[in-house]
């Protein structure tokens, strides 16, 4: 009884059946196992129809009375049923489908489920269904029912009975990975009762420890993979030959030239890095920081260090325009220095980048700024002893892992804005030195937020003039470039054509996009430094790493179609100088809760660390980053917000695990490593190796 037996041969399932399994992922009986299930009803009992109350969410057990369609108008139908119990009557609809009067006949059981709405008469709009009968076996009534997703053509009463099939032909063939020793030590379910409670509780007490033991696998397998990478890290390291001088002329020099004093926060971080950077194994940390923490020049303090022990440095931007803007800022930077800094993008000629290249390869550059060209196959370092990574959740996995194998013993550091919250770091950063920003360099003003709605707009557009008047600067931003025949949303092409020679054609209006050329882009945002341009209107490609210190005003249409982090980058391009700035965030809020929610955060807060983790507690940790900027499997069951404790358990027995095993190779640890290999990649596993 193979776990990777086909689950078409399920009693129940074959051909017909494991094709519409397969839309939901299930191809072997060992995913029919753990897929798990969405939600529970408790069909012990259920709500009575006349004490429901509106805005609940319910579930009711009636009979279909009487059955009704209509056609109201072209494109657009209603089917309703009216259903009761001995208390009363519930209405359920159902917008454009027709199908629906196929499956629905009076006197037929039925259990609803749905948000229940008070108007005339309590109803429910687009419910789940599911039919019933006295002969229903104790699989579906009487008992807490699992509620799976659904494809078409497949049903709950189907998919819970070939699951207690799949559950009484293999489940006690699953092998437990974890030995008993350490099961009992966490007071853990077997494996095998886990994943039935997970699918049949008896009771709810037992839904829950099946949860915290399947959690806990999930969660324990994630973190050995990065207790691995980390050991592997500590070993290899000790290769290196060359290391960094914390001490010499040139350090001491950059120090002596910066025009300000470096904050505490930056001290600190300088002093990591440093340490780091002279150990034996090479560096491999994160910095986090809120958006003008000064993340940048810290970066710069650490590419000097490389340059002063005769090694070359690769600074990866994700875009060209943060690249170029990095490239004139450190060239202006290290002039008194005399570093050769490099700038490689895909937009450049031919013959200037292939002169940069072969600069790369001589050693003649010290410091190269890039955009995805540094990860080119032609691109060779002489002596590459540090890579920066910039906005490092813009770039996947594998892209940030090809350029730090130009130097194989390179230091690594990773920077991003977008402060990550402390659950996530520990998924997705767990095997990385963790360097926080949280201080503000002295004189940074707060900005203003305010929420107006579309029709105050020419209100906006007035205090916008005076700002204009006063030889400030304004940011307007759009969520779409091009306008949309399906969303009514502005776009910034045509509302850029718009306030030009409308609303603003007394002044100088420039457009910037993610579509234009880069040398098209680069123009524009020199404009805009040079104060040439007054008011940019733009998408997103602004989001970060933009610099213009005389921006005052920072315009947001559509506000509730951002996600929150963008929204505070986007407001983090301005508050950049002395003058008293202003974020206006524009939207009628028809979005969802969530929008309304983002858009309430953003009014009460300007702390980085705090919206992260209210964005992650609005977007949920699949979204915040996706696994192709982690390189990590999406939990199944986990969720690292709502299960932090049972997170950092698994945390300290995985690393506590390495420690004593660093290759699990004990013989109580066997199926542990056949688990991690079965799960994660090749180029994982290879960890296990070392």
């Amino acid at each position: 009884m193979d776990l990777k037996n086909s689950a078409q041969y399920i009693k129940g399932v074959g051909p017909v059946k494991f094709k519409l399994l397969n839309r939901l992922g299930i191809y072997t009986a060992g995913e029919l196992l753990y897929y798990f299930p969405r939600r529970y009803e408790d069909r012990r009992t259920f709500s009575p129809i006349a004490r429901l109350k509106a805005k609940d969410f319910a579930t009711v057990k009636g009979e279909v009375l009487n059955v009704s369609f209509r056609r109201i108008r072209r494109g657009l139908s209603i089917f309703q049923i009216a259903a009761g119990d001995d208390t009363g009557v519930i209405q359920a609809t159902w917008f454009n489908q027709p199908f629906m009067k196929r499956y629905f006949k009076p006197g037929q059981g039925i259990i609803l489920y749905g948000k229940v709405e008070k108007r005339r008469r309590l109803q429910m709009n687009s419910p789940e269904f599911e039919f019933v009968s006295a002969k229903d076996s104790s699989l579906h009534m009487g008992r807490i029912a699992p509620i799976y997703r659904l494809s078409a053509n497949l049903n709950q009463r189907y998919l819970r009975t070939i699951i207690d099939r799949a559950i009484q032909s293999h489940c006690s063939f699953i092998p437990d990975m974890l030995p008993y020793s350490l099961r009992a030590g966490l007071e853990l379910l077997p494996l095998t009762l886990a994943i039935r409670y997970i699918h049949f509780p008896q009771d709810f007490t037992a839904r829950d420890s099946a949860y915290r033991r399947l959690v806990f696998d999930e969660f324990f397998l994630l973190q050995l993979i990065l207790a691995l990478k980390k050991s592997r890290r500590a070993k290899t390291g000790a290769q290196i030959t060359h290391r960094t001088q914390k001490e010499g002329r040139l350090i001491k020099t950059f120090r002596r030239s910066l025009p300000f004093k470096l904050t505490k926060a930056q001290n600190k971080v300088i002093k990591e890095i440093e340490d780091d950077m002279k150990a034996p194994q090479a560096m491999s940390r994160l910095l986090q920081g809120d958006v003008g923490s000064g993340k940048t020049i810290v970066a710069a303090y650490a590419l000097v260090l490389s340059v002063q022990s005769g090694l070359q440095s690769a600074l990866m931007a994700p875009t060209e325009v943060l690249a170029q803007q990095h490239y004139l800022m450190l060239s202006k930077l290290f002039a008194p220095l005399d570093i050769n800094v490099g700038l490689l993008i895909s937009s450049m000629s031919r013959q200037a980048k292939s002169s940069t290249v072969q600069d790369i390869k001589s050693g003649a550059v010290d410091i190269v700024v890039g955009t995805h060209a540094l990860i080119e196959e032609n691109l060779q370092f002489k002596r590459l002893g540090l890579v920066i990574i910039d906005e490092q959740h813009k770039f996947g996995v594998v892209q940030r892992s090809l350029l730090r194998k130009k130097g194989e013993t390179a230091d690594c550091l990773v920077m991003t804005a977008t402060p990550i919250p402390r659950t996530l770091a520990m998924t997705v950063y767990g095997d990385l030195d963790i360097s926080t920003i949280r201080e503000l360099p002295k004189g940074r003003l707060p900005v203003s937020t305010v929420w107006v709605k579309e029709h105050d707009v020419k209100n906006i557009y007035n205090f916008i003039r005076e700002e204009v008047a006063r030889a400030r600067q304004v940011y307007i931003v759009c969520p779409l470039i091009k306008k949309s025949p399906v969303l009514e949303l502005k776009a910034a092409s045509e509302m850029y054509e718009k306030l030009k020679e409308g609303e603003f054609r007394a002044y100088s209006v420039g457009l910037i996009h993610g579509r234009m050329k880069a040398l098209e882009k680069e123009k524009v945002m020199q404009g805009f430094k040079n104060h040439k341009i007054d008011i940019l209107v733009s998408t997103t490609v602004i989001e970060v790493g933009i610099d213009i210190p005389n921006a005052s005003v920072m315009v947001i249409r559509h506000a509730e179609r951002f996600g929150l982090s963008q929204l505070h980058q986007l407001r983090g391009r301005i508050g950049r100088g002395p003058h008293p700035s202003y974020c206006i965030l524009v939207s009628e809020l028809a979005g969802t809760e969530k929008a309304r929610r983002r858009i309430d955060t953003m009014l009460n807060t300007q702390d980085g660390f705090r919206l992260a983790e209210e964005d992650l507690d609005i977007r949920g940790p699949g979204q915040f980053f996706g696994p192709a900027q982690h390189g990590l499997p999406e939990l199944k069951l986990g969720n690292i917000v709502r299960d932090m404790q049972l997170l950092e358990l698994a945390r300290r027995v995985a690393f506590s695990l390495v420690r004593r095993d660093p290759c699990l190779k004990a013989p109580q640890h066997c199926l542990i490593r056949q688990r991690l290999k079965e799960k994660f990649s090749s180029a994982n596993i290879g960890l296990l190796s070392v």
